[in-house]
C-alpha cells in the first residue's frame, strides 16, 4: 500500500453495486455533485477511486475504494468519518476491510502495554490471564468492595467495574473507586498477589479524564472505557496521556447496533480489533460464540487474529471472550483463542459456592498444561 493511500473494503447489497460504489466515492469524500466538479484537485486527490469489484452472490458485492491518506491525516474521528460516515446512512453497505499503510499507521500511538505489558503487570509470562466483573449493580460499595476482595484473594489478575456501574446515588463513582481500590491492595497483601483493578470511566465527556486521574490517584491499575459511549478518540487520548498511563480494557457497550446485521454497518474484527489498537485499548472485550449475544465462531476468531496480527508498530493486545461464559467453557476457549487471551466470567463464579475458592478453580484450569 503507497503511503499516499488506505484502501477499504465494502460489501454491497444491491442490483447496481457499480453505481452504489461510485456514490460511495464520492459521499465519503466531497460530498458534492461530481458533474459540478471543475477544480483538478479535487477531482483528481480528493475523490476516492473503486479500484475493485467482485460478486459474491446474487445482489452483493465486494467493491474495493482506495482513497488519498491526505483526506485524512493523523485524525482518528476523520479516518472514521471517511471510512464510514455518510454511507453508515445508507442501507445496504457494510465495511469489510480496511488497509492502511504504514505511514498512516505511524500516526497512531496504539495500545501503551499490549499483551507484553499486560502480561509483565501480571508477573503471567505465558498462561491466561483472568478478569471477572464487579456487579450486580445496585449493591451498596461496601458490598461490592468486598466482592473485590475476595475475588482478589482468589488470584483474579483483574477486576473490572460492570460497565453499568457509573456514579448513581446508590453507588457514587468516588466512592466505589476508594473502596475497590483499597480491597485490591489488601487482597494483595494478603495474598502476595497482584491483582489490578480497573474502574469504568465511561460518563459525561467534561468528567472523563478527571475520572481516569482520580482512579490513578487512588490506585486503580486499569480503565474500563466503553467508546461505544464516549467515542473512540476520546478512549485515544485517555490512552496517550502521559499524566494517566494506565492500561485500557475496551467494552463494546453501544458498538452491536454496527455489528449485528450482515448487511450494514462495521466488520467485527474491524470495530473489536483494529480500531481497539487504534485507539490504545489494551484488551478488547467481546461476546463468544454460545453466550447471551450472537457472535459466530467465526467473528469471533476474526476479533482474535485482529487484536493480535502485525499493524504496522502497533502492539498486539488481548482478546477478552465474555458475554456469559463460565467455569466449563475454560477449556473450549483455550483451545479456540490459545494463551494470549483474558478470559472474563462475571455470574458463573457466583454459581459454585464460596467465590474466593472458585476464583482459584479458575486460575488453576489456565495454569495446568494444555
Amino acid at each position: 500500500m503507497s503511503a499516499e493511500h488506505f484502501e477499504v473494503r465494502y460489501r454491497l447489497q444491491g442490483d447496481d453495486p457499480v453505481a452504489m460504489a461510485r456514490t460511495i466515492a464520492v459521499e465519503q469524500t466531497i460530498e458534492f455533485p461530481q458533474d459540478l466538479v471543475t477544480d483538478a484537485f479535487v477531482r483528481d486527490q480528493v475523490i476516492a477511486r473503486v479500484v475493485g469489484l467482485e460478486a459474491i452472490q446474487p445482489d452483493v458485492s465486494v467493491a474495493t475504494l482506495r482513497y488519498r491518506s491526505h483526506v485524512v491525516g493523523r485524525d482518528l474521528p476523520q479516518l472514521l468519518n471517511v471510512l464510514f460516515g455518510n454511507t453508515s446512512l445508507l442501507p445496504g453497505v457494510r465495511v469489510e476491510g480496511l488497509e492502511l499503510s504504514d505511514a498512516m499507521l505511524a500516526g497512531f500511538r496504539g495500545p501503551r502495554f499490549g499483551v507484553v505489558g499486560l502480561r509483565s503487570l501480571a508477573a503471567a509470562p505465558s498462561r491466561p490471564l483472568l478478569c471477572t466483573a464487579v456487579k450486580p449493580m445496585g449493591l451498596p460499595v461496601p458490598d461490592l468492595a468486598e466482592l473485590v476482595y475476595r475475588y482478589a484473594m482468589g488470584g483474579m489478575d483483574w477486576i473490572k467495574d460492570d460497565h453499568g456501574l457509573a456514579d448513581q446515588p446508590f453507588g457514587r463513582f468516588e466512592d466505589r473507586v476508594v473502596a475497590c481500590c483499597a480491597a485490591v491492595r489488601r487482597a494483595n497483601r494478603d495474598s502476595d498477589g497482584r491483582c489490578r483493578y480497573a474502574p469504568n470511566i465511561s460518563g459525561p465527556a467534561d468528567r472523563i479524564v478527571q475520572r481516569a486521574r482520580f482512579a490513578k490517584e487512588h490506585g486503580a491499575g486499569g480503565l474500563l472505557v466503553a467508546p461505544g459511549l464516549m467515542g473512540f478518540d476520546t478512549m485515544r487520548a485517555i490512552a496517550d496521556d502521559d499524566g494517566i498511563a494506565l492500561p485500557i480494557l475496551m467494552h463494546p457497550a453501544l458498538l452491536g447496533g454496527f455489528l449485528t446485521s450482515p448487511n450494514s454497518g462495521i466488520a467485527h474484527h474491524l470495530l473489536l480489533g483494529v480500531f481497539a489498537r487504534l485507539a490504545g485499548a489494551d484488551a478488547t472485550i467481546f461476546p463468544h460464540s454460545g453466550g447471551r449475544f450472537s457472535f459466530t465462531p467465526q467473528q469471533c476468531g476474526s476479533i482474535g487474529a485482529a487484536a493480535r496480527e502485525p499493524l504496522g508498530n502497533l502492539v498486539p493486545i488481548l482478546p477478552s471472550p465474555a458475554g456469559g461464559m463460565s467455569l466449563d467453557r475454560v477449556g473450549e476457549l483455550r483451545a479456540f483463542y490459545g494463551e494470549d487471551v483474558l478470559f472474563l466470567i462475571g455470574g458463573d463464579l457466583h454459581r459454585h459456592g464460596d467465590i474466593t475458592a472458585t476464583c482459584r478453580r479458575f486460575r488453576a484450569l489456565v495454569t495446568q498444561p494444555v
